[in-house]
């Protein structure tokens, strides 16, 4: 079976690999692997060059991934290279990528897909979501992804702006 995620509140086939380097690789000769790959920070900062060409010469698209310590100001000036930015959650209690995903979202204008990967819980989905995610992959923790959809409906009202909500809800009912 194909690798699934949630990407838009559906669920999708993941046709992207994320690349996680072994205790013995080191970015400048990890192999890398054919099709639409995310790559961690240091890999993308050691071959910048060799996977724009990837991209170019095989259509292949490409992506970043961001470990909890490092922040969007690390890719800002080349958000424009990537199809995906990813942030990593190595442990459910570590919540550094909320600020991030907000961060990218509205202070730098990051569109494409933001996805959360690593100790993810469906009752996280819905606050991942107010802050700008719009892929979650689940899969490290291992929650069935039909069960986690009902995530987004946990409130069916918010109040505060966000990411996903621009406008408060006196805005909105003041518009109305």
């Amino acid at each position: 079976m194909p690798k699934q995620l949630i990407k838009q509140q559906q669920i999708v086939a993941d046709s992207w690999k994320t690349l996680i380097l072994a205790e013995n690789e080191t970015a400048a000769t990890v192999r890398l692997p054919v099709g639409p790959l995310i790559v961690p920070l240091e890999v993308w900062r050691a071959r910048k060059a060799e996977l724009i060409r990837r991209e170019y010469e095989h259509g292949w698209a490409l992506g970043v991934w961001l470990a909890p310590d490092e922040g969007p100001e690390a890719i800002v000036a080349d958000l424009d290279d990537f199809s995906v930015v990813a942030l990593h959650f190595p442990k459910f209690a570590d919540g550094r990528a909320y600020s991030t995903a907000r961060l990218l979202r509205e202070r730098h204008g990051y569109r494409g897909e933001l996805r959360a990967f690593g100790d993810l819980g469906q009752d996280q989905l819905f606050f991942l979501a107010r802050v700008g995610f719009d892929a979650f992959d689940l899969r490290e923790t291992g929650e069935d992804l039909e069960d986690a959809l009902g995530a987004f409906a946990s409130f069916p009202e918010v109040y505060q702006s966000a990411a996903d909500q621009p406008l408060p809800l006196f805005r909105r009912r003041a518009a109305a």
